[in-house]
């Protein structure tokens, strides 16, 4: 008997055949009792994979839009002076808005940031839009006059004592436009030669919200 079994063994077809005989009953009692340990973890691996990827792209997704918030909403910048007095106070910090002028023009009323004829090594000027394309201006008897007519500053804001520039009347081209200080009589805006008319291409952007500093409250800017 142990003669037989050992030639059935030596027998390599015999030992194949045996080999596959066990391979086949081990797997088919492992699926029988449940025991799916390789099928079960390479399922768990790929359903974490994925999960770990959308976790990534929305953590780029939120990194994105953020930056771009900042970047066109956040913009951070100082005022410098009290040219802006009442509305805004020196040294107050100022969030700028890039976005609008991309889809708008400035219009009458908006306080906006720029560099004066675009110089890049100027500090931020911040002043506010009185008159835009197609429009006369003149400074006179202490009155601004835009296209004739009598600008209406709803009593907020000083006489004007020195018209500079535009005691002689300036007609404002395709994209440009004339600014003022809030503190009329202690500005440098446009009346000045140094600053003058102001293209939009200079413009960076619209001031929209103000942080509290010098008595002015926090809040968007009117």
């Amino acid at each position: 008997m142990h003669l037989s079994l050992y030639c059935f063994i030596g027998n390599s077809s015999a030992s194949r055949t045996l080999s596959k005989y066990i391979g086949k009953t081990g797997s088919y009692m492992a699926k029988k009792r449940g025991l799916t340990f390789y099928r079960k973890e390479k399922k768990i691996n790929r359903k974490l994979l994925i999960e770990i990827l959308s976790w990534v792209f929305s953590g780029l997704v939120m990194v994105l839009l953020a930056f771009m918030l900042v970047y066109l909403f956040g913009l951070r910048t100082s005022v410098i002076g009290i040219s802006m007095e009442p509305t805004l106070a020196n040294g107050q910090e100022i969030l700028i808005d890039r976005f609008v002028f991309l889809l708008t023009q400035p219009k009458r009323g908006d306080v906006v940031v720029f560099r004066p004829n675009g110089n890049e090594n100027a500090h931020y000027y911040v002043k506010r839009v009185v008159a835009g394309p197609g429009d006369t201006v003149l400074i006179k008897d202490g009155l601004l006059y835009i296209s004739g007519d009598i600008y209406d500053d709803k009593g907020m804001f000083d006489r004007i004592e020195n018209g500079g520039i535009a005691e002689s009347g300036i007609a404002l081209g395709e994209d440009e436009y004339f600014v003022l200080g809030d503190n009329r009589n202690d500005s440098e805006d446009s009346r000045s030669s140094n600053i003058g008319i102001v293209k939009k291409d200079y413009i960076i952007g619209r001031a929209w919200f103000r942080l509290r500093a010098g008595g002015v409250e926090t809040g968007f800017i009117q």
